[in-house]
């Protein structure tokens, strides 16, 4: 069945025919399409299309789709069983091997999604302080929970309702929102609630409003205004841990907070979130603690075991250096391409994710983002879906590559990308 008559049906019985806002292409236009297979870099659609696919399933396939390796971790642990309902061993490997990548992660919490990590860490600072704010950052989105969906980026931003409905106006006064790389706005959030914050959130690198670097120092001073004021740090490496770096962002950067949420790679494909930090933050959770957090398919055995396999391949190739290498191809080339129209652009990137922002000026938070030409990104995504290139469908979502990528991949995109830069 074609995409479009799947999209027909879907429409009669999910709303907006998706089950996540974004993939709807509302933001850039048309319809979308569905998927029925996926290899390496390239997804299959229902019409049979290949495309060489720079969303990688928003991140968590760094070593390509359906990895062999992964595929048999997977089929293994299935011979046992689909769920148990009770601890088992691979959640217990994979707790020791986000302990061993992550040295800010004493202790660490299996759930199911990065909105329940991101939220239920937010829960467990606000147990562990005995405070009730919360600060985030415009654009930074962490899940769908009510306290952190407020001037949130990925679809919401997307689709032009940055503040969700539903949210009850009570939740949003706990939720103190900042510029992201703007430390005098720290400064007076703190000055102005004394005692009162309980947790900074913040994705260190931003990706869910394009891909946006810290400022230098921004992220250091941010360790050291929380520590003054004894309010939890929590990085949400959802995105960003394991893929730029075995220990995430945090490794990168020389920072250590004090609770960090993560989730995409480490289920391998499949759906998984966890949360992690100080013992002694750690701790405040049920049953040891006051703070309750639960799932009845927390530390899922196929989830685990596709995870762990996913991490042993990093462990084993350690592809960080040449993921920067390919991303590096794909920037320079837009760039390039862009030079030759005389087209202004801005590509940040570092490692395996990037963003391709139509803006005269460098891309540094969620206000000049916004400044960027949305209508001629999705002129651009469209003209790059048709030569076989699917970038992500929104001009506020950071791209991924893979190490499946290399080669053939990599060149034909880099084609594709400057051959429609130059047809716009």
């Amino acid at each position: 069945m074609s995409s479009a008559a799947l999209f027909a049906r879907a429409q009669q019985l999910i709303p907006g025919g998706v089950n996540s806002p974004v993939r709807a292409f509302r933001s850039v236009g048309g319809a979308p399409f569905f998927v029925k297979a996926a290899r390496g870099a390239t997804l299959t659609t229902a019409d049979d299309v290949e495309l060489i696919d720079f969303v990688c399933t928003w991140g968590p396939a760094i070593h390509g789709h359906n990895h062999p390796r992964i595929k048999a971790a997977i089929a293994a642990a299935l011979e046992s069983g689909t769920s148990f309902g009770t601890p088992n061993p691979y959640e217990v490997e994979m707790a020791e091997l986000i302990v061993q990548f992550f040295p800010s992660i004493q202790k660490v919490r299996m759930c199911n999604s990065g909105t329940e990590a991101t939220m239920s860490a937010i829960r467990l600072a606000r147990g562990y302080t005995k405070r009730d704010k919360i600060i985030k950052f415009a654009g930074c989105y962490h899940g769908h929970s009510d306290s952190l969906l407020i001037k949130a980026g990925s679809g919401a931003l997307t689709h032009g309702n940055p503040d969700s409905a539903g949210v009850p106006a009570s939740f949003a006064r706990e939720t103190i929102v900042l510029p992201y790389n703007d430390p005098a706005a720290l400064d007076a959030a703190f000055a102005a609630n004394p005692g009162q914050i309980a947790g900074v959130i913040i994705e260190p690198y931003c990706g869910n409003v394009g891909f946006i670097m810290p400022d230098a120092g921004y992220l250091r001073y941010l360790r050291e205004i929380t520590a003054k004021h004894g309010t939890v740090l929590i990085f949400d490496e959802v995105m960003t841990g394991f893929r730029l770096a075995k220990g995430g962002v945090q490794e990168l950067e020389g920072i250590t907070p004090d609770l960090t949420t993560l989730g995409k790679i480490i289920g391998g494909g499949l759906p998984v979130g966890a949360f992690g930090g100080r013992a002694d933050i750690m701790d405040h959770l049920a049953p040891v603690g006051p703070v309750y957090q639960a799932g009845t398919l927390s530390g899922n055995p196929l989830a685990m075991a596709a995870g762990i396999a996913a991490l042993r391949l990093l462990e084993e190739l350690n592809p960080y250096a040449r993921l920067d290498a390919l991303g590096g191809q794909l920037r320079d080339a837009v760039i390039a391409a862009a030079a030759s129209k005389g087209m202004p652009v801005q590509v940040p990137q570092r490692g395996s994710m990037f963003s391709i922002f139509f803006n005269a000026a460098p891309v540094r938070d969620y206000a000049t983002a916004l400044q960027s030409d949305a209508k001629l990104f999705g002129r651009f995504f469209h003209g790059c879906l048709a030569r076989g290139v699917y970038l992500a469908p929104s001009a506020y979502e950071a791209g991924f590559l893979s190490t499946a990528h290399e080669g053939s991949a990599i060149a034909r995109a880099c084609e594709v990308l400057t051959e429609t830069i130059r047809d716009l």
